[in-house]
């Protein structure tokens, strides 16, 4: 006796069809999975033993075969709990009435009708050895995989409805049990459909706790921010100890532009993919703030691992990353920041197989001028030496800094700031300009896919719409002779000159957008 039920397995934050396959054969009793499987999938067995006995069905004493094809790609992960469960319980011929017997005699209840075909169902679910179902990783990225299969519909564990929900065009269906999946198919009795309105979902924005209101004086660092936020620019800032650079960056979030659809399922996927998506939840429509602390290894800030996951770049993608004490973290930590920061993806590379996950987040960094922090502070010596305070910046690379856009200093707050009662500008304030620049933003790349703002551009896209004036074309020009640019910093400074000028709601880049511009190179200023 064979059956075929179709699942699916995440690959990065994609999901690949397999086919569980299931043959029932005389012979001493045994249980065997074959095609890769891997820790809770080899596990799996023991869990769907019990649940299909504890759901007052008959689990055959017989010889058991379960092949997950294709069977030469690894399977994680403990999703193919209830697709084999239902594959033995079609193999012995429990769907097709004969048991339990509280199926007999129409007893199925109001809403049964005639019993679908199991092979027009995507299904996945974790078993409890009560026989419930728990939720999975990936139900989003799975629900996608049956609306590109082509199938009627996805069966998944009730906690990952209304993740699953938000996929159009196919049925997303939500049980609790084992019981309640093997009815459905046996006698037709409905299950729990999605109803999930993206569109609200977009409106449902999170209230913001913080707020740059609360931040006394640094107007200089605040427009830094702003133009960070309304082009999506990498930016370090550099300070002595409490001067509010992470309060700042704590604050940038609510500035952020509202995100798009794309860009939301896109993040839900490798939140889902990660398992960081909570019971319940559809699509993440918040932007990402993750600030992990110096002592992250290159593993967990890129990910990798013996089973990769996303690290802390992949979890931001959309988002902040902040990183607080930049020069405090690890050189080759520092180093595997490079692809990410240039291309907005990261890649990894094992001996069996090759993953990407998407990184495109807003880098934003805090640092001491020196490690006592007091160089340049006209109120506190330094007395670190010139030596250590070379020393301490020789940590960051010179390619590092190139790929960081606006480089902030952000001095002490004086007292006079402090006392000040009065408020200073709302995030909600800012957050309006923002929203105006990358409207222009969205207009200007429509028909350029997988772009969404200006520090997305390539070269060929800063030739295409960076139009100066002569003026300022010759104030870059001045600037690129004086501070020796690198070609990579030079199209940094026309990327951050055009978004000062989409905030200014202008046509051109002027040359009081490029001296603004310039003057965020602060270490390319001193190194000049």
């Amino acid at each position: 006796m064979l059956a075929r039920v179709r699942s699916a397995a995440v690959l990065g934050i994609d999901a690949y069809l397999v086919d569980v396959e299931t043959d029932i054969s005389n012979g001493l009793p045994s249980f065997t999975t074959v095609g890769l499987p891997q820790g809770a999938v080899k596990e799996g067995r023991e869990r769907v033993g019990a649940s299909i006995a504890n759901s007052d069905f008959l689990f055959p004493l017989k010889r058991i075969t379960v092949n997950l094809a294709p069977a030469d790609v690894r399977k994680e992960g403990s999703a193919f709990d209830l697709p084999i469960a239902l594959g033995i319980l079609a193999a012995t011929e429990q769907l097709n009435g004969g048991a339990p017997d509280r199926w007999a005699n129409d007893s199925a209840g109001p809403g049964a009708g005639v019993a679908p075909a199991l092979s027009d169902y995507l299904i996945v679910g974790e078993l409890g050895l009560e026989g419930d179902l728990r939720p999975v990783r990936g139900a989003l990225p799975i629900a996608l995989s049956a609306r590109a299969a082509g199938l009627k519909g996805v069966i998944v564990p009730q906690a990952n409805v209304s993740e699953a929900g938000v996929v159009a065009d196919v049925e997303v269906l939500g049980a609790s049990t084992l019981a309640e999946v093997a009815e459905f198919f046996a006698t037709g009795k409905p299950l729990t459909r999605a109803r999930v309105d993206t569109g609200s979902l977009f409106e449902q924005r999170p209230h913001d706790d913080v707020d740059f209101a609360e931040v006394k004086g640094q107007e200089h660092t605040k427009r830094a921010l702003e133009i960070a936020a309304a082009g999506s620019h990498n930016v370090l800032m550099i300070g002595p100890p409490g001067s509010g650079k992470t309060m700042l960056a704590r604050r940038l979030p609510s500035i952020l532009p509202e995100m798009s659809l794309e860009e939301a399922l896109e993040t839900t996927k490798i939140h889902s993919v990660a398992g960081l998506l909570r019971p319940g939840s559809s699509l993440v429509t918040a932007r990402p703030f993750r600030a992990p602390h110096h002592t992250i290894s290159d593993a967990g800030l890129v990910g990798g691992g013996s089973y990769p996951r996303p690290g802390e770049a992949s979890l931001a993608h959309g988002g902040v990353l902040f990183l607080d004490e930049l020069p405090e973290l690890r050189r080759n930590v520092l180093e595997v920041l490079r692809q990410p920061l240039e291309d907005g993806f990261v890649t990894i590379s094992r001996a069996v197989t090759s993953l990407c996950y998407p990184a495109r987040f807003m880098l934003a960094a805090a640092m001491n001028p020196c490690p006592c922090g007091y160089f340049g502070d006209p109120g506190r010596s330094c007395t670190c030496g010139t030596l250590g305070v070379e020393r301490y910046r020789s940590r960051l690379s010179g390619p590092l800094l190139d790929r960081i856009d606006l480089h902030v200093e952000v001095p002490a707050v004086p007292y006079r700031d402090l006392s000040d009662d009065r408020s200073g500008e709302s995030s909600d304030a800012i957050r309006d300009r923002v929203n105006r620049a990358m409207d222009r933003q969205r207009e200007r790349f429509a028909k350029r896919p997988g772009i969404f703002s200006n520090a997305h551009m390539t070269p060929r896209d800063l030739k295409r719409f960076c139009r100066a004036t002569d003026g300022a074309d010759s104030l870059l020009k001045t600037a690129i002779a004086r501070l020796k640019l690198s070609a990579r910093a030079y199209h940094r400074v026309l990327k951050i000159s055009l978004t000062i000028a989409d905030l200014a709601q202008s046509g051109t880049i002027e040359p009081r957008h490029v001296g603004e511009a310039i003057q965020y190179r602060s270490l390319d200023r001193a190194a000049g």
